[in-house]
């Protein structure tokens, strides 16, 4: 039988283009070299399986090749590689120092590759500093760790560190590819991509999992077979999730959750997967973002199409729930009801129940048929965004509670005239804003009750009666426990001018408060004074406010204003304001 090599050994790169997404540092490395600039101490730093001890093997052969030199020679008399998790005490050190006095014998160079160079012990670090910054012309040291913060400091500052970052799943892919096309094996395209994202960033651990999955599937490498094979949930797991969560099917989505678990799959993986795709569908919604969607290009097609299907508001509301339910997830004592709990929560974000009406009608048709009327539907709910269109409708709100108290309430009244119930001639509504902009306040306790505006009384009203009925109108507040309401009536005397009564107020706030509370004023006031034709006019004067005083200066300002006698007797007792 012939002897397998693995692929992460078959298919080293053996110049430095053949690294894999690490342009930037072969370039440096390579321009370095042809302008005589190299550095004597290299560091190498970076994740697992990325190309650092390649690099430092590709360096080492580099320096030492010329135009006589044949493209099989290794120079491996001149390269030196330790493991310092092995070789990490101060003889092993004071070995390697001895050993570095020693010119080669072919090549210009002696390269020591120290790998793992961060399990040196402390006193090996010490005996290794004075060869590191001053080492001979013919030596060079090429540090390589992937945990940098392990070294002291005294060995960074001596070094050029080159940080090497994790291979992106694209570029995984794609060399991937290339192998696949080597072996003449027929791969998918999402098979590969999803055997580069289990890599997590390091191509050793991508060609690792290719050769395990070949072994499982043969020449023909398919994303069933490698999600059978790695143990991993497939997009489509999650494709099906979110329909079912967006039909509000409960039922089924619990099965299917069910199914997951028997498979032997965790729902702590589960429930973060479906928050990532929660993530990745949210990026579909934009243009700009698609490129951040690391899939393969017939699964980025699954991914615009259903995010058409969602709102951005369902999305952030999901990823929100699955973040909360993953973390959790750990100290949950019951965590399957957590997750089942979390997906039941999902599949109601889009459910409105019963309350939920296809017609969209205001009234019950029931009504109207009873009253022999053809109800009109709502297509859709106005919004409202307007401040002053809110203000208005909650004025209507008030204006409804405070006409439906007073009809409940049995008062000795004259009695209005022309109240007509159902009346079929023509009407102003009082619900449109248009007459509520024109000051034309209806009084109405349900949708067919419609009053005569023209016949209402319009008695004459003197400014006696007026602060009269003020002032029983703030002691009713009072009364109600709002003091704040009742407080602010007080601040300034109504002033009568025909049917319009003047306030003034120093600041803003306090109008504001006022005219949120206005309908229930102006109703009382009308009903008392028997006036349904007066009206309310609030102004700011902030120049009041100074008559006001505050501070202890301006009380005692104040006093001396009225007698000039307190500052002598300020003065002659020393007193402090």
């Amino acid at each position: 039988m012939e002897h397998f090599v693995v692929s992460a050994r078959k298919y080293r790169p053996q110049t430095f283009k053949d690294v894999v997404g690490q342009q930037a540092i072969t370039n440096t490395l390579l321009n370095a070299i042809e302008n005589n600039h190299l550095a004597q101490a290299l560091l190498f730093t970076g994740p697992r399986g990325v190309g650092k001890t390649t690099c430092a093997r590709i360096l080492a052969k580099m320096i030492n090749s010329d135009s006589n030199t044949s493209e099989d020679e290794d120079f491996a008399f001149n390269i030196f590689e330790l493991d310092a998790a092995s070789n990490n005490s101060v003889d092993d050190i004071r070995s390697l120092t001895d050993q570095v006095r020693i010119p080669p014998q072919v090549g210009k160079y002696k390269v020591y590759i120290i790998d793992e160079v961060h399990m040196l012990s402390q006193a090996a670090f010490n005996a290794f500093l004075k060869t590191l910054e001053e080492p001979p012309k013919h030596c060079i040291f090429i540090l390589a760790t992937t945990e940098k913060h392990k070294i002291i400091p005294t060995i960074l500052s001596r070094c050029q560190i080159f940080d090497f970052k994790r291979i992106t799943v694209t570029d995984a892919k794609e060399y991937l590819k290339y192998i696949a096309k080597e072996q003449d094996i027929t791969a998918e395209d999402d098979a590969l991509h999803i055997i580069a994202q289990k890599a997590d960033g390091a191509m050793r651990d991508a060609l690792s999992i290719f050769d395990r999955v070949v072994s499982f599937s043969g020449k023909n490498l398919t994303r069933q077979a490698v999600t059978e094979n790695l143990n991993v949930l497939d997009y489509e797991t999650y494709f099906t999730s979110t329909d079912l969560i967006l039909e509000n099917k409960i039922p089924d989505l619990l099965v299917q959750f069910n199914s997951i678990l028997s498979k032997g799959f965790d729902g702590h993986h589960y429930i973060a997967g479906l928050a990532s795709h929660f993530r990745d569908l949210m990026v579909c919604k934009n243009q700009a973002t698609i490129e951040l969607l690391e899939v393969g290009e017939d699964t980025k097609q699954k991914y615009i199409e259903q995010c058409l299907k969602t709102s951005h508001s369902f999305l952030m509301q999901g990823i929100q729930m699955a973040n909360d339910c993953d973390l959790k997830y750990k100290t949950s004592k019951n965590q399957r009801l957590l997750v089942e709990l979390t997906l039941m929560q999902l599949a109601s974000i889009t459910f409105d129940g019963e309350k939920k009406n296809s017609k969209h009608f205001i009234i019950p048709p029931s009504y109207f048929k009873a009253k022999g009327i053809t109800p009109i539907p709502v297509n859709k709910p106005v919004d409202i965004t307007n401040t002053a269109e809110k203000a208005t409708v909650t004025k209507i709100t008030k204006q409804k509670e405070v006409l439906t108290a007073e009809k409940n309430t049995v008062v000795a009244e004259p009695v209005i005239p022309k109240i007509s119930i159902n009346k079929p001639s023509k009407v102003t509504s009082g619900l449109s804003l248009k007459s509520i902009r024109e000051k034309k306040e209806h009084l109405i306790r349900q949708m067919d009750v419609i009053i005569d505006e023209d016949d209402l009384p319009k008695e004459p009203v003197t400014q006696e009666a007026l602060t009269k009925a003020w002032k029983a109108y703030t002691a009713k507040m009072d009364k109600k426990g709002e003091k704040i309401m009742a407080s602010i009536l007080q601040m300034d005397q109504p002033k009568l001018e025909g049917t319009t009564i003047h306030l003034t107020y120093s600041n803003n706030t306090n109008k504001i408060e006022l005219e949120r509370a206005e309908f229930p004023l102006m109703a009382f006031l009308k009903k008392t004074l028997l006036n349904y034709d007066l009206k309310l006019n609030i102004t700011v004067n902030e120049e009041i406010a100074k008559k006001y005083a505050f501070t202890p200066q301006e009380k005692y300002e104040k006093l001396k204003e009225k007698n000039p006698n307190i500052e002598l007797l300020r003065k002659t007792f020393g007193l402090d304001i």
